[in-house]
C-alpha cells in the first residue's frame, strides 16, 4: 500500500476521524416531527429561525473539511443495493483504484453504493470519508467510515459535497440520486460550479434517461441546449473512467 495515498487528510486526519465509541448502527432520526410541520407556514418559520445557524454551522464545518483533502471524487447511488451486486462490487473496486491514485474519495456515509465505495477506499488505502445525514430511516453510518462529518441538513451537505470534487460518479439510484444528479447538472449548465466530469455509470439504467434527455428534452422541447448533452458522460469502462479522473483539473485550477 502507498504510504502516501493511506491518509488524504494529512494532518487534519485527526480532526474529522470517528470515534471508537461512535454507534454507526443507530438509526439517524431528525429532531422535528414531519407530520407536525406539514402545511404549517408559522412553525416552519420559527424552525428556520431556530436551525439558520445550525445549517450555517454544518456547512462551514464542512468546506472546512473539504478545504484539507488534496483532491477528491465523490461516490453518489442507491443507499439499497446490496454487497455482492454487480453495482456494489463495481463501486468498490473503483474507490480501490482511485484512492491509490491519491484522491480522497467521499460518499454520504450510508449503505448501498455508498458503502461499497467506502469499503472500496478503506481496504485499499487504509480510510473511508463519509458525509452521513441523519433521515428517518435507511440512513445508517456504515462500518467501514473511518473519518466523516454528521450532517442534519441535506442543503449543507450537498453543497459541501457538489463543491469539492474533481470528479462526480453517479450508480444507479432513486429520487435521492437523480436529485443530486439534476441538481449538480443545473449547477455546472447556470456556471455556478465548475465544469467537473459527471460520471453515469451502469448505460443500462441510464441510457432511458440519457435518451428522454435527448429525445424530449432537447429535440421535442427544446428546453435544454445541444451542448448541454456534453455535462454528463455514460461509462461502464472502468479504464475510460479512470482516465476521465486523472485527466479532469484540479480544483486549484479554477
Amino acid at each position: 500500500m502507498n504510504e502516501k495515498n493511506t491518509q488524504p487528510l494529512g494532518e487534519y486526519s485527526k480532526l474529522y476521524e470517528l470515534t471508537d465509541g461512535l454507534d454507526k448502527k443507530r438509526i439517524s432520526k431528525p429532531e422535528i416531527d414531519l407530520e407536525a410541520m406539514y402545511r404549517s407556514d408559522l412553525k416552519l418559520k420559527e424552525m428556520l429561525k431556530d436551525t439558520s445557524d445550525d445549517c450555517a454551522e454544518e456547512l462551514l464545518a464542512g468546506f472546512t473539511a473539504i478545504e484539507h483533502y488534496p483532491k477528491t471524487v465523490t461516490f453518489f447511488g442507491s443507499a439499497r443495493t446490496k454487497p455482492g451486486a454487480a453495482f456494489y462490487e463495481l463501486a468498490r473496486d473503483l474507490a480501490g483504484e482511485i484512492c491509490k491514485e491519491g484522491y480522497a474519495v467521499i460518499t454520504g456515509g450510508g449503505p448501498g453504493i455508498m458503502e461499497a465505495a467506502n469499503r472500496g477506499t478503506k481496504e485499499t488505502c487504509g480510510y473511508a470519508v463519509g458525509f452521513n445525514i441523519e433521515l428517518p430511516t435507511e440512513q445508517v453510518i456504515n462500518e467501514y467510515v473511518t473519518h466523516g462529518i454528521n450532517f442534519k441538513f441535506f442543503s449543507a451537505r450537498k453543497m459541501a459535497m457538489f463543491f469539492s470534487g474533481e470528479a462526480f460518479l453517479f450508480f444507479p439510484g432513486g429520487f435521492g440520486t437523480l436529485d443530486e444528479l439534476f441538481q449538480l447538472l443545473t449547477l455546472i449548465q447556470t456556471h455556478k460550479a465548475p465544469n467537473t466530469p459527471v460520471i453515469l455509470v451502469g448505460a443500462e439504467y441510464w441510457n432511458n434517461l440519457d435518451k428522454f434527455i435527448k429525445n424530449t428534452l432537447l429535440d421535442e422541447f427544446e428546453t435544454i441546449s445541444k451542448d448541454d448533452l456534453n455535462l454528463y458522460t455514460i461509462s461502464d469502462d472502468k479504464e475510460e473512467i479512470m482516465n476521465i479522473i486523472r485527466n479532469a483539473p484540479l480544483r486549484s485550477a479554477y
